[in-house]
């Protein structure tokens, strides 16, 4: 028997029991160490907000359907940034360059369960760099997120960003941005992240909710404003006030996950008169101009090697290292107390 975390419910979680799964041909099995607790996408489907809930998703149209929940209580295994050892290998996996054997720890996406029996094929390359923390090893996934709202926006060498939403997301980001070149003007609403923000490379922080963010911002610039806003935070106002903030042709990458109607969004208004770029990232994909050399493989692998370089830290954005019996600790946390906490991993 294997232990994975579930949702039953809005706001309620379990740790429950499931059977082994099969060694499959082909497969490998890996125990896991380390889960990390996405803040936003995750935190939808633990709220209840998430569309898959109340909506079912058309892959072939690429369109959500009213009618039917695509997902339904209990939500059972979600998570995307794991870390675990090999513990098995099917006998007709043949050993080659990347290939994990057994011992090996590996980094990728199997869920918040005790252990995930997943292709080779799909775990090839996926060995952590040799001396990296295996703790390290659950940021792949959110660093490429980060990586990819940076490379939607674009950013060149003396030009200005506002990262809004300094989550483990958003600092992320604000890191990869400084090191592609750009000046980075960190926004959020507690200062607790602005004051980290200022440590991973942000060269100004602005509160959300005390200064006028779009004026201060083009203070900073001289009155031009920023060349590129990027939101992580998911919050309609914080996008409306990053389309108000770049300056006049300049582009907003919406790289957030909106929930419900666009309450404090006008798109009348300096989006309209600004002639605004709004363009969306999503991990889903590339940048559709990157996709003949990017591909969502190369974003993880290029963030952890910038972490096994000392490039990115990302261990320092740890706050909380949570049993997996107590999960349903670590996820009231993030939604009631989110001054508190960052990344939050669970172990097994």
């Amino acid at each position: 028997m294997t232990r994975v975390v579930q949702f039953t419910g809005p706001r309620r979680v379990a740790v429950a029991e499931a059977e082994s799964p099969p060694l499959l041909p082909g497969h490998l099995r890996i125990r896991t160490r380390y889960s990390g607790i996405s803040a936003g996408t995750e935190l939808t489907a633990y709220r209840g907000s998430n569309p898959y809930l109340t909506r079912t998703w058309d892959p072939d149209d690429r369109l959500f359907r009213e009618g039917a929940a695509g997902v339904d209580y209990p939500v059972t295994g979600w998570g995307y940034s794991e870390v675990g050892e090999v513990t098995e290998v099917a006998p007709d996996v043949p050993a080659g360059p990347g290939v994990p054997a057994p011992g090996d720890l590996v980094w990728g996406v199997w869920g918040h369960r005790d252990e995930g029996v997943l292709p080779a094929e799909r775990m090839t390359g996926h060995v952590l760099p040799a001396g990296l923390d295996p703790l390290a090893g659950v940021f792949a996934r959110v660093g490429a997120i980060a990586h990819n709202a940076v490379l939607a926006a674009d950013l060149h060498l003396g030009e200005t960003v506002a990262v809004f939403g300094q989550g483990v997301i958003g600092l992320l980001a604000t890191r990869l941005a400084g090191l592609s070149g750009a000046d980075a003007i960190a926004v959020d609403p507690l200062d607790v992240r602005l004051s980290t923000a200022l440590t991973h490379g942000a060269r100004h922080a602005l509160n959300a909710r005390t200064d006028e963010v779009a004026e201060r911002v083009r203070e900073l610039t001289g009155g031009l404003g920023a060349d590129v806003a990027i939101e992580l935070s998911g919050a309609y106002p914080a996008l409306h006030e990053a389309l108000r903030s770049v300056a006049v042709g300049g582009r907003v990458v919406a790289s957030g996950f909106y929930q419900g109607d666009g309450v404090g969004l006008r798109l009348g208004d300096e989006f309209h008169h600004n002639r605004v770029q709004l363009v969306c990232s999503q991990i889903g994909g590339v940048p559709p101009q990157l996709a003949g050399r990017w591909t969502v493989e190369r974003l993880q692998r290029t963030f952890l090697g910038l972490v096994a370089d000392g490039r990115v830290d990302v261990l320092s954005l740890v706050s909380h290292v949570v049993p997996v019996a107590r999960a349903a600790e670590a996820y009231t946390l993030l939604d009631e107390r989110p001054a508190e906490a960052l990344q939050v991993v669970l172990e097994f």
